[in-house]
């Protein structure tokens, strides 16, 4: 009988089974416990149930069992239990309880040899918090923000030298010079669960610690120990650079350090090697005990990395921003208490800390979130400062905007096509800023082909009807020559006269050109970069159009700003920018959006394909072909290059001629081509005499 065999407790372990088999284990066991603890609570009097005895429905349960994959001495320890339950009635109270006993031992023991098993939890360490602060070289408190970096301890004139070339001269500098990344020794893991190429901390005991000199270099000796936790044993590898570490004597005082027993704090990068994971050259402190904490300011924390400079360490960097950080708690707190609290933002003294010197994931997190709002925050009030300034000038003083009866109206009637919604909507708000005395600043967002400028033109137009000039500048000759194609197309019937200036105008054509402007008879000039350059003088600018003016500097568009008195300002682009971070880059303008297409336009679809996917695309161009449609393919970068690990268009195009598509006319487009042949070979691909263009951003 079950009762009476000493060898029938609890099953051994084995691996375990899938989530959804333990789910019907579950609920097989659930009321077999209930019916064993009601039994023994009830003195094992083989208690009448609602519709059955005890030990009938022991024999009921136990005998069928869940379907799943049970070992298969558990299936025959179910028949026996199975045998015994039906003599239940028969036996004495003492073999009852055994047999109740040994039953519920056994089905715990049964879910536990099913259940997975779980890895052990990692082990803990304490570390120090960091000494009290440092005071000044005269002992009156902690540095000022502004002292030089010469009055602390332990910096020279040569150390001086070496951090003034990486900008840091005072106290303050060193405090905002943050850390460029953080080597993660927090993560704390057991031997088993470590993994190769990632940095982790353990703790463990010291098995054995062997000391010896490279037999290939006797400059050069190793120390190996062989450590243990309760999970498993791990190689750690600490190499002594010097001669006077090769001696027997020296070499056994190093060993001494790390006694069989002792128990010792490792933090470093897990590497693998032909006989498994090792630790190499690691951070070790040995611990008074398992629970005594580590003094080392670097294991089991975030460690900070600096970026460096000739003659200067990590750990010496570490260790003066080390010295200057309690200087942080007099950086001054620009936000209330309330403030910060509904915004969610922690201190600036205790951010800069803790970029410093983070105690966790989370602490970093938190400085990270408060140092970079501070940033956003100064660049938002520099945007809004430079925006009230530009505001205070005086600005060409446009009579007349917005009337339909001058050149607007006749140009808008000119059109084949009538403007939509948006596009009305953007063109009253720029007139309405153009009537003011204050000088416009607005950028104009919408896709291709939304009618950016059409609206651009009203507004150029506008300025020429109240007797003022108009420029558009963009940013490369092929663009800058569609729209004076576009303009002349426009305005020649309006009588309006219109130049084009490019790097590659010829000389008797530009200084013509400049002294038609110099005198007023140029109304509006389209041109690249070359409208910036000093010899460009204006009469009367009234207006400046910049289109894709993410491509331009601020400081290119302030120099064509420069050559009137304070002209209006349109700028445009085609880079779809969410609202709230248009506002963010380009807080000095105001933003509107044409969000709306022209009838008959087909929404542009964008979908993105990885390079290993890169045949559908070619499929996809390939059927738009047959159609009697084109493509463009477009690369950022002519040549390749060494620096950058990019597709050239050169080369792309040879590969697409010649291998992809060599049944089409595959045309090639680049910066570096003259005019006249960047003109043939857009007119191909406009006439359809070139299928696929391959191009870049020009």
């Amino acid at each position: 009988m079950v009762a009476e065999s000493s060898n029938q407790s609890a099953p051994e372990l084995n691996q375990g089974c899938s989530a959804a088999d333990l789910e019907l284990l579950a609920a097989w066991l659930r009321p077999l416990q209930t019916a064993l603890t009601l039994e023994a609570d009830r003195g094992f009097g083989d208690l009448q149930g609602r519709q059955e005895r005890f030990h009938n429905f022991l024999v009921r349960q136990l005998g069928e069992p869940p379907p799943i994959a049970l070992p298969a001495d558990s299936r025959a320890r179910l028949q026996d239990f199975v045998v015994s339950y039906r003599d239940y009635p028969g036996l004495p109270e003492a073999s009852r309880r055994r047999l109740v006993t040994i039953t519920r031992q056994w089905l715990h023991g049964l879910r536990q040899r099913l259940e997975p098993t779980r890895p052990m939890a990692p082990p803990r360490l304490r570390v120090v918090e960091s000494s009290a602060p440092q005071r000044s070289a005269d002992g009156q408190g902690t540095f000022a923000l502004d002292a030089p970096l010469s009055r602390v301890k332990g910096i020279g004139p040569k150390l001086a030298e070496r951090l003034a070339s990486l900008g840091l001269l005072l106290v303050r500098d060193l405090l905002l010079y943050y850390p460029r990344d953080y080597v993660d020794y927090s993560a704390m893991r057991r031997i088993e669960a470590l993994e190769p190429g990632t940095t982790a901390t353990i703790v463990a005991t010291v098995r054995r610690c062997h000391g010896f000199t490279s037999p290939r270099n006797p400059n050069l000796s190793i120390l190996e120990l062989q450590v243990q936790d309760p999970t498993g044993r791990l190689k750690v590898t600490r190499f002594l650079a010097g001669k006077r570490f090769s001696s027997p004597a020296a070499l056994h005082t190093q060993t001494r350090q790390y006694p069989v027993g002792a128990t010792v704090a490792i933090s470093g990068l897990v590497k693998s090697g032909p006989y498994g994971l090792s630790f190499q050259d690691p951070l070790i402190e040995v611990l008074e005990s398992a629970s005594a904490p580590v003094r080392s300011p670097q294991i089991g924390r975030l460690l900070p990395v600096y970026a460096l400079t000739e003659g200067l360490t990590a750990d010496r960097l570490r260790k003066l921003v080390a010295l200057v950080l309690p200087a942080a708690q007099h950086w001054p707190e620009p936000l209330s208490a309330d403030r910060r609290d509904a915004l969610e933002l922690i201190s600036r003294p205790l951010a800069l800390d803790q970029i410093h010197r983070p105690k966790d994931r989370d602490a970093l997190q938190r400085a990270r979130r408060r140092l970079v709002f501070d940033e956003f925050l100064l660049l938002q009030l520099g945007l809004m400062q430079r925006r009230a300034a530009h505001r205070q000038r005086q600005a060409p003083c446009l009579e007349g905007v917005g009337q339909r009866d001058g050149l607007v109206g006749r140009f808008l009637s000119l059109l084949p096509f009538d403007l939509t919604a948006a596009q009305q909507r953007v063109l009253a708000e720029i007139e309405v800023d153009l009537a003011k005395a204050e000088p416009m600043a607005r950028l104009v967002q919408g896709d291709v082909g939304s009618g950016k400028t059409v609206v651009a033109v009203a507004a150029l137009l506008n300025a020429v009807d109240a007797g003022w000039q108009g420029a558009l500048m963009a940013p490369t000759e092929v663009l800058a020559e569609q729209h004076y194609r576009s303009l002349c197309q426009w305005l020649t019937p309006l009588h309006i006269s219109v130049e084009l200036l490019t790097g590659s105008t010829s000389r008797p054509n530009r200084r013509r050109m400049l002294t038609d402007l110099a005198n007023g008879t140029l109304r509006i000039l389209v041109g690249t970069h070359a409208l910036i350059e000093d010899p460009v003088d204006f009469s009367r600018l009234g207006l400046v159009v910049v289109d894709e003016q993410h491509r331009f500097g601020v400081r290119q568009r302030n120099r064509l700003l420069s050559k009137g008195l304070q002209p209006h300002l349109l700028t445009m682009t085609a880079t779809p920018i969410p609202r709230t971070l248009a506002l963010s880059l380009h807080g000095d303008l105001d933003v509107s959006q044409i969000d709306e297409l022209p009838p008959g336009r087909t929404p542009i679809q964008t979908r993105q394909i990885s390079g290993s996917d890169r045949d559908q695309a070619y499929d996809l161009i390939r059927e738009q072909v047959e159609a009697g449609q084109r493509a463009y393919v477009v690369l950022p970068l002519v040549e390749e290059s060494e620096k950058m690990d990019l597709r050239s268009a050169v080369d792309v195009h040879r590969q697409l001629a010649e291998e992809v598509f060599p049944d089409c006319s595959v045309g090639l487009l680049h910066g570096r081509l003259n005019s006249a042949d960047k003109q043939a070979v857009i007119q191909a691909f406009a006439r359809g005499d070139c299928q696929v263009l391959v191009s870049t951003t020009v």
